[in-house]
This record gives C-alpha cells, structure tokens and sequence, in this order.
C-alpha cells in the first residue's frame, strides 16, 4: 500500500494558515452576509427605477460582493493546499466553485439572463452555513430517484383515470373531459380536493355512478399517492441526516490520509534526527579516550 506523499512545508504553512481563517466562526458569518446582501441587490435591481439611479453604486457593491466571494475561494482552495484532493471531494467546494468561476467567463458577464441566474445560485450557498437546510436539500438530491417512480406511477393513474372520465363524461361535459388532455388537466386540479365538491355534483347529474369514479381517484391520488411521497421524502430525510452526522464525526486516524501524511512527515524528521545523532555522540568517547590517556 503506497502512502500519499508529504506536502512541502510551504504549502503546509500555507494551509494552516488558511484553515485558520476559513475556520473562525467570523468567516463563516461574513460569506453568509454577503450571499444575502447580493440577494438583496438582485431585487432593488427589479425596480427600474432605483436601477437606473443607482446603477453605479449596485454596480460598485455586485463587483465588491464578487471580490469577497473570490476572496473566499481562494482561502478555501489555500487551506487544501496540502491535500488538494480534499477540496475537490467535497460537493460543497465544487459548486461554490462553479458559481464563483462563472461569473469571469466573458459569455456569461455578456449574457444579462445568465449572469443573473448564476447570481441567483448564489443564494444556495447559504446552505453551507446552514446545517438543516443542507440537510433538506440532501434530502431532496436523496428522494429524486424515488419521486422518479412515483411521478411515474401518478401519471399512469392520472392517463387511466383521465381515459375513464373521456369515456364516460365526453359528451356531456366537453369542457373538463373533452378529450383526454383536458380530463388529465381535470384530475390534475382535483388531486389537491379542490373544487371536488362541484365536479361531484356536476358528475351526479350525469350518472349516479360518477360518486364512484371521484371517490376512488380522491382515495388513491390525494391520500394513497401523497402519502407515498410524503414517506420516499421522510426516508430520504432521515438518510441525508445520518449522512450529515457521519460527515460530523473525526475520521480514524488510519484512515485519514492528511494524518497519514503528517505520521509520514514526522517519520522523515526523525530518520534526519537519528543521522545526526552519530556526530553528536562521537565527541563525548574521544574526550573520555584522551582522559584515560592523560591519566
């Protein structure tokens, strides 16, 4: 097994001293200020007419907030300078990075549209410094494949519900069932219960039968299928918190490659120490071999 090999002091240094200051609770508060000072600037810029008057002065406190935010990266990236896969291992890292990056690639500052939703990302990173946001949006990155599933299933019972109410309310209500992407619309709106009542009555003069139709489907979308995601939601919630603990908790000393790498270190300074060892004994024998001759 090959260990990493050992940064140079410098870069040791270097890190330290970053980790210092990416690690004060000061640096943390000040990013989080300024992620919600820009997302204050990017809604005065919504009143036309404060834009025009202050153009300069938002333009001046966009490009500060720009120049805190790269600022901030650098400081990230020194303190992994002596591990600089660590940086790129954390998710986190690489999407303030992407934020941060994009706003110096001249396509992007020329296109307004897409300079202001690479702005409005920037509004997500507060959830760096927010432990139970990160966690909620683990949670919905977590319940994606399992929501997959479940849109898959809903949309089946919304076209097989909708086939039914085409076939048996066409004629008399054209309207809401006329073909089946407006009944697909219909059940659509009633999955929230609302306006069921009226779609019961309206159904009732048509057939007595239709109480069974709208029961059923209220049954199985609004209470069944909800519930359903509610559960795939809460399971992924509990996931990306033990997630987060697990990310929380100290690594094993052997199996972090940053204390592999200082154990390394300290090895190269010891082996130095004990070759230097061998010139400092040698003077004390040859000053006990010239007494015993004196003598």
């Amino acid at each position: 097994m090959t260990h990493p090999k050992p940064a140079g002091r410098g870069r040791m240094k270097l890190a330290a001293r970053c980790r210092v200051a990416t690690e004060a609770p000061a640096f943390g508060m000040v990013v989080f200020c300024a992620i919600l000072f820009n997302a204050a600037l990017m809604g005065v810029e919504t009143y036309s007419g404060l834009a025009e008057e202050y153009r300069l002065v938002l333009q001046g406190a966009e490009n500060c907030c720009l120049a805190l935010f790269t600022l901030e990266m650098l400081l990230r990236v020194g303190a992994c300078a002596d591990r600089p896969k660590a940086f790129f291992r954390d998710p986190w890292n690489l999407f303030d990075l992407a934020v941060v990056a994009s706003a110096f690639i001249p396509l992007v500052r020329e296109n307004t549209t897409l300079l202001r939703l690479l702005r409005l990302a920037r509004v997500l990173r507060t959830a760096r410094f927010l432990p139970h946001l990160r966690i909620l949006l683990i949670a919905v990155g977590r319940s994606l494949p399992g929501t997959a599933s479940f849109l898959f299933v809903g949309a089946l019972v919304l076209y097989v519900y909708a086939m039914v109410g085409w076939v048996c309310f066409a004629e008399s209500d054209p309207g809401h069932y006329g073909s089946v992407g407006r009944a697909m619309l219909t059940l659509f709106l009633l999955t929230t219960l609302d306006g069921l009542t009226d779609a019961v009555r309206a159904g009732l003069q048509i057939s007595r039968l239709s109480i069974i139709y709208y029961a059923s489907y209220a049954l199985l979308a609004s209470f069944v299928l909800v519930n359903v995601l509610i559960g795939v939601v809460l399971n992924s919630l509990d996931e990306a918190r033990e997630m987060e603990d697990e990310a929380n908790r100290a690594p094993a000393p052997d199996t972090d490659p940053d204390v592999r790498a200082r154990i390394a270190t300290a090895r190269r300074a010891l082996d130095e120490i004990e070759a230097s060892l061998p010139l400092a004994v040698e003077r004390p024998e040859r000053q006990l071999e010239a007494s015993h001759t004196g003598a």
